[in-house]
């Protein structure tokens, strides 16, 4: 969970060091994941959602599962 966006957390670098690849689920079009991108050039997957509601725990249980296979 991210707090603020700018600057980034000094530590997230370290953090996604640690990992292949980062989904990065948003309630907008994906701006997160292009400036997580831009700055760390790590695999970011964005998982959108556009609708003006909520994300369901089966429906981003279901995203990261997909991506752990």
């Amino acid at each position: 969970h991210l707090r603020h966006l700018n600057p980034f957390p000094n530590d997230l670098e370290n953090l996604f060091s640690s990992f292949k690849k980062i989904l990065a689920p948003e309630l907008n079009l994906g701006q997160l994941s292009i400036l997580l991108k831009a700055k760390y050039i790590k695999e970011v997957i964005p998982y959108n959602k556009i609708q003006g509601k909520p994300f369901k725990v089966s429906e981003l249980r279901e995203e990261f599962v997909k991506h752990l296979t």
